[in-house]
C-alpha cells in the first residue's frame, strides 16, 4: 500500500475521494450489478495515451486491454497463457461489445523497439513480444522512409486489425454486422486522433 502524504497514488485516491466520489456514488452503486461496455480497446501500456481521458470516458463505457505497441497476437488457442486473447474473449463473448478499437499513438517507445531491437534489460518479455511486428514495421519504413516514426505505429495498428480477424467469433461477429472494427492514432504532441481508412495513410477524424 502506498504511504506516506506526498506519495502521488494516495494524494490522487484522496482527490478522488474527496472530489469526485460524492458525486459518482450513485454511478458505481450501479455499475457493482454489472459492466455493459460498447466499446473494446486495444490500447498500449503507454502513460501518455489513456483511452479513458482521450474518450471523455464514465467509467462502465470502456473494456480496455493494454499491452506494449498494442499488439493483438493472431488466433491461437493452445491451452497456454494469452492475456490480449482472453482479454478479447470475455468482452466479445461475454461483454458483447459492439466495437473494437485499436488505438496506436506517436512515440510508441514499443514500435521503436520493433525498428531497432529492443532493450538489452528487456530480453526476457518485451523482445519477444515486439518481434511480431517487426516484419510489417520493416516494410514500412521501406514504404515511407521520410516518415519511419509514423508509419510503423500505423502499419501495427493494421497489423492487429488483420489479427483480430483471425479470432473466428470476431470475424463472424463483424461479417454479420454485429461488430466493427476501428484503427485509431493519437497524437500526443497535438491531442489530435487520426483513423484507418482505405487510404493509404491514416486520416483525420471528421
Amino acid at each position: 500500500m502506498p504511504q506516506g502524504p506526498n506519495d502521488p497514488l494516495l494524494t490522487g485516491y484522496h482527490r478522488f475521494r474527496q472530489d469526485r466520489w460524492p458525486e459518482a456514488r450513485a454511478e458505481y452503486e450501479a455499475l457493482a450489478a454489472g459492466q455493459k461496455p460498447h466499446t473494446l480497446i486495444v490500447a498500449c501500456s503507454d502513460s501518455r495515451a489513456d483511452p479513458a481521458l482521450i474518450f471523455d470516458a464514465a467509467p462502465g463505457q470502456l473494456f480496455v486491454v493494454r499491452n506494449v505497441a498494442n499488439l493483438v497476437p493472431p488466433y491461437q488457442p493452445d491451452g497456454h497463457l494469452h492475456g490480449v486473447s482472453a482479454a478479447l474473449e470475455f468482452g466479445v463473448k461475454v461483454l458483447e461489445v459492439q466495437r473494437i478499437v485499436v488505438m496506436g499513438h506517436a512515440y510508441c517507445g514499443g514500435v521503436n523497439a520493433m525498428r531497432t531491437g529492443a532493450p538489452d534489460s528487456c530480453r526476457d518479455f518485451v523482445g519477444p513480444w515486439v518481434e511480431q511486428g517487426a516484419e510489417v514495421v520493416r516494410r514500412a519504413c521501406e514504404t515511407f522512409p521520410a516518415d519511419i516514426e509514423r508509419a510503423s505505429e500505423e502499419a501495427v495498428v493494421r497489423l492487429s486489425i488483420e489479427n483480430l480477424r483471425t479470432f473466428p467469433w470476431i470475424a463472424e461477429r463483424e461479417a454479420a454486422g454485429k461488430l466493427r472494427l476501428s484503427g485509431l492514432h493519437f497524437g500526443i504532441a497535438d491531442g489530435a486522433l487520426t483513423a484507418l481508412t482505405e487510404a493509404e495513410r491514416f486520416q483525420p477524424l471528421d
